[in-house]
Parts: C-alpha cells; structure tokens; sequence
C-alpha cells in the first residue's frame, strides 16, 4: 500500500486529486492537508511514499514545505503543483530536490505517470537502503574495547573528508571492515567502492587492472578495457596489500593521486578521475622504504591519516561479542538454530594465541558450531578448536 499526502489550500482542487488517485488504484492511500504548516506537520509524523504539495499557500508557501522536508526526510518524493504563473518557480524547486511539477489544472495522464514513477523511485530507494543495511551488516566492526572504540571514532571524523587513509595491521584483523566503514559513512556512499587486492595480481597486470588498457597493448589486449581507477570514479578505491604492489605501479598510483589523472596501458589520452584512495598493508612500509621497494613519496601520499588495526591478541575483550556475532551469522547462513558457548569455552577461547586474527577465530566457530554439541562446552574446544 501507498500512502500520499496531498498539500492543496483549494479544496476543490484537493477533492479531484483524491478522487483520481483513489480509483486510479485501490491501494493507494490518500491524506490531506489544507495548508503547508498542516502539510508539514503531517510529514514530520507519518511516513509517505509521496507528497503532491501547491506552491502557492498561505501560512507556508510550498517552497517552504520542500525544503523543510528534504531536511528531515530526504527520502520522501516530493511533486509540486504549480499554477501558469508559476513555473519559473516550479524549475527552482527541482533545484532544490523535487521529483516533478505538474501544472494547474492537472492533466490526468501526466499526473498518473509522475505519480508512477515517484513512486517507483521511493520503492527503489527503499530497496537500496535495505540492501546497503545487508552489506554494511556484512561489515560491522564488533568489539568495545578501547582500540577498536579508537578506530570508530576516527572513522565517524575521517569518513567525511577527502583524506586519504592507510590501514595497518596484521592479516585477518579486519582491516577491509575500516575500509567499508569509511566509504559507507562518507559522502560517496551512493557511488562504487571498488576493491583491488594488490597480492593477489600478478606484477606484469597490476598496472592494466588499475588503469586499463586500449587494444592491441599487449598479447591478449584484444579490446579497449577500463581499469579500477575509472569503475571507481566519484566513489573510493581500496588498495588492500598495497606494500606488494610494484615500483612502476606506484609510480602511476602517485600520479592519479597527485593530478587526478590516469592513462590507460599502451595509451597516449590522459584519463581524469574523481577518486579517494583508501589503501591497507600487513607490511611495515617504513621498511620497504628503507630497503628500496616501497616508495617514498606514495607513502607520504596514502598515509595523510594513519589507522592500526590491532591484532586479536590484543583486543581479547571483544573475543565473547565477537563469538555471539559469528554464531549467529553462521546459524543465519546455513538454517541452523544458534548454539550457545558455555562461559567456560568462552574463557579458554579468550586464551588462545590467535596468530590469524579475527578470521582464525571465526574459522574455529564454525567449526565447533558444526562438530560441537547443542551448547558448545570447554571439551568442545579442547577437542575440536586445536590448531
């Protein structure tokens, strides 16, 4: 079901468009409102999949009702009615966030399609939400403890700027979780965040999978092809294991951070490209530096801010919140009822060496969860947790 508010202080006006929208569809709801501050009010406390509003009302003009709405409920469509003498502002509320305007009398098939399709819209915003919510479930950061507080609350000041950031720590601490975080809370949300694990691409292809390359570049260039850089354009790049990308690549990364600019191998046209670079390594870069393999100024570039990742053995307080989330993530996963770890198997989970991280630890939940009985107990974990 629909619900839509109709904003009119003409009540004729107000009585046709509640009759045209209730027998165009039965599922539609339809709420009144005689002027812009009722209007407004009503918006503030209900939920609408639409909002047809005047522009022309008094106590509250309907430019007035937009911008006050877009504020507190962005979502919500907003189609304004405008008389003839009203178009110039009719096309400055587009402006300002508007879905459509319709003019004074409505012409019912125009009016009947931008309803359609502002209502199509809120139901594929809503649909985005819900599968943003999924995704970014898919990478909370769980833990209270003071080192993983410390991240989120540089990641809440960070995700907003354009600052580039590097992400340290070692493997399977969760250093692509900061990377997702910063993107979701940034104002490129809405826009890709594309993952380039540097370690996992031969050094002879790194530099065609960031930038592209045109046909013809190499052996098996048999097309034009677009890189990471460009499929990432107005959203954030993450560079995971970037202490193992070559120098030559660097050298290129460097450029696209320095001007903004890439070009694709065997090219000559210079690409421009709107990116934040987010990037992460298990390497102590000031090493690499050190020893020739890293370079010096990139660094300089990545690292405007510094986040540490801590390993396991370090945060073991968030290892109980961390089994609750794995538990019930898997028993999500697989159909499975959750099971329940006894304080004792809890105790003894806290004081294991966990070398591979959070990633370790949530192979070895699964697979109490999977070999252990309806409670897993401290024989459980004796028997089945061993390395």
């Amino acid at each position: 079901m629909s619900k839509i508010l109709i904003i009119e202080d003409e009540a004729a006006i107000r009585r046709v468009l509640v009759k045209i929208l209730s027998e165009e569809n039965d599922t539609y709801q339809v709420e009144e409102a005689e002027d812009g501050a009722v209007g407004l009010e009503k918006i503030k406390n209900n939920d609408y999949d639409l909002v047809l509003c005047d522009i022309k009302m008094p106590k509250m003009d309907g430019v007035e009702v937009l911008e006050a709405a877009k504020k507190i409920k962005p979502e919500i469509p907003m189609v304004m009615i405008s008389g003839h003498g009203d178009m110039e502002t009719a096309i400055h509320t587009m402006r300002l966030g508007a879905f459509d305007y319709i003019s004074k009398p409505p012409d019912l098939n125009r009016l009947l399609n931008t309803v359609r399709n502002a209502l199509d819209k809120k139901q594929l915003v809503v649909e985005n939400k819900i599968l943003k919510k999924k995704v970014s479930k898919n990478y909370e950061m769980v833990g209270e403890s003071e080192a993983i507080s410390h991240i989120k609350v540089m990641i809440d000041k960070v995700a907003q700027t354009e600052a580039r950031v590097l992400i340290t720590g070692p493997n399977g601490t969760g250093k692509e979780l900061v990377a997702h975080q910063l993107h979701e809370k940034s104002e490129r949300a809405n826009f890709p965040l594309i993952e380039v694990n540097c370690a996992a691409i031969p050094s002879e292809l790194i530099e065609s999978e960031l930038f592209g390359h045109v046909k013809g570049a190499f052996t098996s260039a048999v097309k034009d092809r677009a890189g990471k850089f460009e499929a990432a354009d107005k959203g954030t790049i993450f560079l995971d294991e970037i202490g193992d990308m070559s120098l030559s690549a660097q050298a290129k990364v460097l450029r696209a951070l320095q001007e903004s600019m890439i070009t694709r191998v065997g090219a000559e046209k210079d690409i421009k490209v709107d990116v934040r670079v987010v990037a992460a390594t298990n390497k102590d870069l000031k090493t690499e530096i050190a020893e020739g393999r890293f370079r010096e100024d990139l660094y300089h570039r990545l690292a405007v801010i510094l986040i540490k990742v801590p390993p396991l053995n370090e945060r073991r307080d968030d290892i109980p919140a961390l089994i609750t989330h794995f538990t019930e993530k898997i028993a999500s996963e697989q159909g499975n009822a959750i099971k329940v770890f006894s304080t004792q198997a809890i105790k003894l989970l806290q004081e294991y060496d966990w070398t591979g991280n959070i990633r370790e630890l949530r192979n070895v939940v699964e697979r109490l969860i999977i070999l252990g009985g309806n409670e897993i107990s401290e024989t459980d974990v004796k028997m089945f947790a061993s390395k």
